[in-house]
């Protein structure tokens, strides 16, 4: 999903910011919020691509000015809504005011695998391409990594494909391979001689380079 959610290499966003010895909740809410993803996913009968899909909906104005686990508690909050768990008007009086839920979900299942694949097609030193794509709904191939080429460093087992758990396509097994792509690949001029980066791919993701 081409969202804002998907910042990878885009500039003009600064660096990533990080704190050592961070702890794993700022605040107390933050712990509440981490229970109710955890729980209220289970409840809306939701899997794990709904509801990182869900915060991905959000409105890009809120998801950048909002903390990491306001995304969580207003995708969980939106998954419950939808689910017909509750209303948006329970919501709202709960909260005392207005309760921001997340844009309706717009993808659909197609164009991705409906049948197991357990069986690695690429192996270790394959040179690949990551397709180039733009899907309204989920997905875990990141905008900055699609239609540039890499290398295959390791071939990891088959998990279940995330676009299709999102949007009702059930599980769906694919191979999962970790490539490795030079940074100048991704980035050009604003890359560095010598440095690459990892990223883990299904094998649904990925094509022969030709």
């Amino acid at each position: 999903m081409d969202g804002v959610h998907d910042l990878g290499g885009i500039a003009g966003f600064g660096p990533v910011e990080w704190t050592p010895d961070e702890p794993y909740f700022s605040e107390e809410w933050e712990r509440r919020a981490f229970r109710l993803g955890l729980g209220g996913t289970g409840i809306a009968g939701a899997n794990g691509g709904m509801f990182r899909h869900s915060a991905e909906r959000m409105d890009p104005a809120q998801y950048l000015d909002s903390p990491y686990y306001e995304h969580w508690l207003t995708g969980v909050t939106t998954l419950l809504v939808e689910a017909g768990v509750v209303t948006a008007e329970e919501i709202e009086e709960r909260a005392g005011g207005p309760f921001p839920l997340s844009r309706p979900d717009r993808g659909r299942p197609t164009d991705t695998p409906t049948d197991d694949r357990t069986e690695a097609r690429f192996g270790v030193g394959d040179r690949v391409r990551v397709r180039k794509w733009h899907p309204l709904g989920h997905t875990r191939a990141p905008r900055y990594v699609q239609g540039r080429e890499g290398v295959v460093v390791r071939v990891d087992g088959a998990a279940n494909v995330p676009d299709a758990e999102a949007h009702g396509g059930g599980f769906v097994k694919n191979p999962i391979y970790s490539v490795r792509f030079a940074s100048r690949e991704l980035w050009g001029e604003g890359g560095s001689d010598g440095e690459a980066v990892h990223v883990d791919l299904w094998e649904c993701y990925l094509e022969e380079d030709a």
